[in-house]
Parts: structure tokens; C-alpha cells; sequence
């Protein structure tokens, strides 16, 4: 009986351990800009794609709508609905233009979703 449940223990984590392993973790990045005499922001969010002139990258939900954020908040409020989770924020600044702020999510996908398989 004690083998038994042993073996039982030792499958259940070797079976955990094989689904952690079919899971990869991706990120993405959220890029806040000021609009020049404006209180509104340009959001863009970086998924790693390529990007190209011709190709229009902006963020649509399922319909294929495009979706439109209020705020920075409004973003991120977005991504965590989604599952993202934040790993870092940092403002860029430079002399001539407003604060750029740069906020770095990941989220676990199962292995055969990513690109790469």
C-alpha cells in the first residue's frame, strides 16, 4: 500500500512538473506618451511583433474593433483584466519633449499559442 501511494506521488509531480513546462511566459510592453497641450495620453502597446508603415498594429479587441483607452490607468486597468501581470515602470525624459513612461507585463500562454512552435 505504501508503494503504491508513492507511486501515486511521484506521478502526480511528474504530471505537475509537465504542465509548467508546456506553459511560456510573454510580454509586453505599454509606452505612455503626453500629447503636447493636452491632458490626454497616446497609448501604444508593443506585443514584439513586426511592425511595418503599411500595416496598421493598433490594438483591436475580438470584432476586430479598434479599442480606445481614456488614461494610462484605463490601460492597465485593460491588461490586468486580461491577465496581464506588471513586472516594471519607468518614465524617459528628455529636454525637448513630455515624460515617455514605459510599463513591462508578462503573462503565462500555454507553448503551442507562442511563436517559435
Amino acid at each position: 500500500m505504501r508503494s503504491f501511494l508513492t507511486t501515486i506521488c511521484v506521478f502526480l509531480m511528474i504530471n505537475s512538473f509537465a504542465q509548467d513546462a508546456s506553459k511560456v511566459e510573454q510580454y509586453c510592453e505599454v509606452v505612455a506618451t503626453g500629447r503636447l497641450l493636452s491632458t490626454k495620453v497616446t497609448i501604444d502597446i508593443d506585443y514584439g511583433e513586426e511592425r511595418s508603415a503599411w500595416k496598421d498594429n493598433r490594438l483591436k479587441d475580438e470584432n476586430g474593433k479598434l479599442i480606445k483607452f481614456n488614461s494610462v490607468i484605463d490601460a492597465l486597468n485593460y491588461l490586468g483584466k486580461n491577465e496581464w501581470k506588471l513586472v516594471n515602470a519607468f518614465p524617459i525624459s528628455s529636454t525637448n519633449e513630455p515624460n515617455v513612461y514605459h510599463y513591462v507585463f508578462k503573462k503565462e500562454f500555454p507553448a503551442a499559442e507562442t511563436r517559435g512552435n
